[in-house]
C-alpha cells in the first residue's frame, strides 16, 4: 500500500427529510442552527458517522461509540493499553513520542485519518496525532423550520415512581432541508500517518453510505439521504488550485421560495483545468 502522494477535495450534499439531524444537548436536543437560522451538522458528528461505517466495513476503529463497541474495553484507555507495545510507552518515563504515533497510526484507521490526542491520567507519555483527513461543519442551504411536538411517556419506569405516567416531552425535527458539507485530504500529514490510497477509497466510500445503519429515533430510515458525493483529485501533492476555489467550484441554491424536496434545489459544479473530479450519487 503506498502513501498519497496527491491531494483530495470533497464536498456532500445531505437531505433531511423529518429527522433531526444533529441536536443541541444545551438547547433541549434542539437541530443545530447559526445565527442566521440554516441548520447544522457539527464536524464531529459527521467524523462520528464515518467512523462507524469503517467499522460496519471491518476496519480497526480507536475511538468506537458504546452502542458501536466490538470490544470489552470501557475506556480509550484500556483500548490503548490493550496492546503491549503501546502499554510499555505508556509507563516508560524515556519512550518516543514518534514511534508510539507511528503504533497507533498502524493499528488504528480513525486515527492516521482523523488523528487523535493520547493524554491519560496516570500515564508518563502524552501524544497528539494530526490526521490529514479535515471536515467541516455541514450546513444547509437555506434556512430551516424546526417543528417541535410534545410527546408522552405512557408508563412509569419504575415501581413506586410518583410522577405521572403521561410525563411530558418534547420532540423536535426539521421537515426539510438540504445542507452541505466539505472536506481535504493533507498529503503532508497522510505522510505522517502512513495514510494511503486505500484508505483514502474507504473513506470515500463511508461518505457515500454516511447514514446506512445509522437509524434512531430522531434520524429513522430513509430521512438522512447522501443525495451526491463530489470528490476531486489533484495531480500533486499541494494541489493546482486552493480547498477553498475548489470547494466554491460546487454551488447549491433553491430554485423556489420554499423547498420541499431535492429536486427544488439547483445543484452546478465549474470545471477547473487539469482537476479529476468524480461525482457519485449517494446509496
Amino acid at each position: 500500500m503506498s502513501t498519497l502522494d496527491h491531494k483530495i477535495d470533497f464536498a456532500v450534499v445531505v437531505s433531511v427529510s423529518k429527522a433531526n439531524p444533529n441536536g443541541d444537548p444545551l438547547n433541549g436536543n434542539r437541530p443545530r442552527q447559526n445565527y442566521d437560522g440554516h441548520g447544522e451538522i457539527s464536524d464531529v458528528a459527521i467524523k462520528r458517522k464515518v467512523r462507524n461505517r469503517l467499522q460496519d466495513m471491518g476496519e480497526a476503529i480507536f475511538v468506537q461509540s458504546d452502542d458501536r463497541k466490538i470490544d470489552d474495553f470501557k475506556s480509550l484507555r484500556d483500548r490503548a493499553d490493550a496492546h503491549p507495545e503501546l502499554a510499555k510507552m505508556l509507563k516508560a518515563k524515556n519512550a518516543s513520542s514518534d514511534e508510539f504515533a507511528t503504533i497507533t497510526c498502524q493499528q488504528w484507521l480513525d486515527v492516521r485519518a482523523f488523528g487523535q490526542v493520547f493524554a491519560f491520567k496516570g500515564a508518563n507519555l502524552s501524544v497528539g496525532v494530526r490526521g490529514p483527513v479535515s471536515i467541516h461543519t455541514a450546513t444547509s442551504v437555506d434556512p430551516i423550520d424546526i417543528v417541535s411536538t410534545q410527546i408522552t411517556k405512557s408508563v412509569n419506569s419504575v415501581t413506586g415512581e410518583k410522577r405521572s405516567s403521561d410525563t411530558m416531552g418534547m420532540k423536535h425535527r426539521v421537515d426539510f432541508g438540504v445542507y452541505v458539507f466539505k472536506g481535504s485530504i493533507n498529503t503532508q500529514l497522510a505522510e505522517k500517518t502512513g495514510f494511503t490510497h486505500e484508505d483514502a477509497d474507504k473513506i470515500k466510500q463511508a461518505l457515500i453510505t454516511l447514514f446506512e445503519n445509522d437509524s434512531s429515533s430522531a434520524r429513522p430510515d430513509g430521512s438522512m439521504e447522501v443525495y451526491k458525493v463530489y470528490w476531486w483529485e489533484h495531480s500533486s501533492k499541494l494541489g493546482q488550485y486552493s480547498s477553498a476555489k475548489v470547494h466554491r467550484s460546487l454551488k447549491v441554491e433553491s430554485r423556489i421560495d420554499t423547498p420541499k424536496t431535492i429536486d427544488d434545489y439547483r445543484i452546478e459544479l465549474d470545471e477547473l483545468d487539469g482537476l479529476n473530479v468524480d461525482v457519485i450519487d449517494g446509496q
